[in-house]
Parts: structure tokens; C-alpha cells; sequence
């Protein structure tokens, strides 16, 4: 009696939790910017193949030394997916290559890459909202940096971006993670190392229609210079959400506040294409 006690509780337990049934995808991606395929993993809603609806897409950039597959292999990133009903793109910004068109590697030009060609494709390929009001990108570390440094410069693709842990200002960091690879000498670049450290840029995501969203660990190496960026944020009177939990550079981190900025992009997509009458709209092609 007491095992099948035992058996209807586990039971009805299981029948409680959540099944995640999103769809994870690994393609190639190609490049004219830079004559290469880097593979990208894209990860749909479990209701993507249920349907004919357009859905907005979220852009999650990896960090130094890593690639495509970190965020879906070391955080439970996919069951986001389901959960806000969105895609998730992850492609990959190359080892050290800190998404710059770099001015001293002329191979190496993940801006454009991510920026224009990835978004090109997957909204050619899936059923994406193809619009500014539905699209976010935000990353980890160097893809923090990333992520709003694309965001500015292509400021009509993206409403909304993101930096989890971000090397937000690389600065002081000259001879650290091949920075210098992507930005040239720092003393004979300095000028590259000012133009885009996101600090200097704080201005121009002044009416450039962006919702941001900052968030680092207390005791991460990338703190100072992300209290610097909020409050140059806020002496410019710049609306963000900027938050700061107990934690340092770790997966223990990120996979936590990856869940809080997934809410706040959720959140905005749906404030902004609730009256927009493409959302989800069914596909009539």
C-alpha cells in the first residue's frame, strides 16, 4: 500500500511540472562579410510547429572562448524559449573576436555578421516578427561588450539589448582575452579603444528607441565599469533597468540573470506589439 501511495504521488507530481518541448537546431550560417559558415544554434517555442504565427526573436551572444552551443550546453536557456514563447538565435562571434569589424583582422567583421547577415537569414528561414519592435540581443561577458555595441550601430534592427557580466568598457583590460586582436594596438589604436567603449556611447542610445537592460555580479571584475555605465546612464537621464546580484564571471550567474532579462525582453515585446496588429499573426503565404 505505501509504494503505491508512493507510486500516484510521484505520479501526480510529474503530471504538475512543466514538460519543455522546444526544438533546438544547429545550421550554418553564411558570410560574404567574411567567406565563412560559422554555425549558429537556434532554439523554437514548442508551439512554433503547432501553428503558423510569427514570433519575436531574442539575439544571445556567447563569451571569450566560447561559441555557438555555450548558452543552450551550460544554462537552461531552451526551456526560455517555451516559456515566453520567442526564439532564441545563438550565433557564434568567434573565440576572441569581441563582435568589432575589426580594423587591424579585415576577416574579421562579426558586427556585420551578426548584425545584418545572421538577422537576414533567420528571418528568411523561420517565421520571425521581421521588425525593430520584436527583436532583443544582449550576451555574457566580451558578448555583453558585443551585444550593445551592435545594438548601437544598428539601432534600426534592435529594440531592445541586453549585457549580462559585460566588458562594457575594455579599456583596462589592454592585455587581456586578445582584445588587442580585435582593436589593435592599444597605444597606436587609442583612438579605436575610446570610439567603442560603450561609456563613450552612453548618448547616443538617447531616442535611438532601445530598451536596455545591465545587469553584472558584485563581486565580478566587470562591476566598476558597469556602475559607471549606469550612472552615466542616469546623468543623461537614459531609461534602463540595471540590476546587481550576489555572484562573480560564472555559468551560476549568468544561467540565473539570463532568466531576468528573458522577462524584461518579454516584457517589452509584448508592451510594444500589443497593439501592433502583425504580432503573431498566422502566416498567410
Amino acid at each position: 500500500m505505501r509504494s503505491l501511495i508512493l507510486g500516484l504521488l510521484v505520479g501526480a507530481l510529474a503530471a504538475l511540472s512543466p514538460v519543455w518541448a522546444f526544438e533546438t537546431i544547429t545550421l550554418p550560417i553564411p558570410s560574404a562579410a567574411m567567406n565563412k559558415s560559422p554555425n549558429a544554434t537556434v532554439i523554437l517555442p514548442d508551439s512554433y510547429r503547432k501553428g503558423s504565427t510569427r514570433y519575436a526573436t531574442l539575439y544571445l551572444l556567447h563569451g571569450w572562448a566560447g561559441s555557438h552551443a555555450d548558452w543552450s550546453q551550460k544554462s537552461g536557456v531552451g526551456k526560455l524559449a517555451d516559456e515566453h514563447d520567442l526564439i532564441i538565435v545563438m550565433p557564434d562571434g568567434g573565440y576572441d573576436k569581441w563582435y568589432v569589424d575589426s580594423p587591424v583582422s579585415p576577416g574579421d567583421k562579426y558586427e556585420t555578421y551578426i548584425g545584418k547577415e545572421v538577422v537576414a537569414l533567420i528571418d528568411q528561414r523561420f517565421r520571425t516578427l521581421a521588425q525593430k519592435s520584436a527583436r532583443a540581443i544582449t550576451g555574457l561577458s566580451m558578448g555583453g561588450f558585443g551585444a550593445l555595441h551592435i545594438a548601437l550601430d544598428q539601432a534600426a534592427t534592435f529594440g531592445a539589448a541586453g549585457s549580462i557580466s559585460g566588458g562594457v568598457d575594455p579599456r583596462p583590460f589592454p592585455d587581456r582575452w586578445n582584445i588587442a586582436g580585435a582593436f589593435g594596438d592599444p597605444v597606436r589604436n587609442a583612438a579605436y579603444w575610446n570610439e567603442v567603449a560603450i561609456i563613450n556611447n552612453v548618448q547616443r542610445f538617447s531616442g535611438a528607441g532601445i530598451d536596455l537592460a545591465i545587469d553584472c555580479g558584485v563581486d565580478d571584475f566587470f562591476v566598476p565599469s558597469n556602475r559607471a555605465l549606469h550612472q552615466r546612464l542616469l546623468e543623461l537621464k537614459v531609461a534602463h533597468d540595471y540590476s546587481e546580484r550576489p555572484g562573480g564571471h560564472s555559468w551560476d550567474y549568468w544561467s540565473n540573470a539570463i532568466k531576468y532579462q528573458v522577462l524584461y525582453f518579454s516584457t517589452k515585446f509584448k508592451e510594444k506589439l500589443g497593439a501592433d496588429t502583425t504580432a503573431h499573426r498566422p502566416d498567410r503565404a
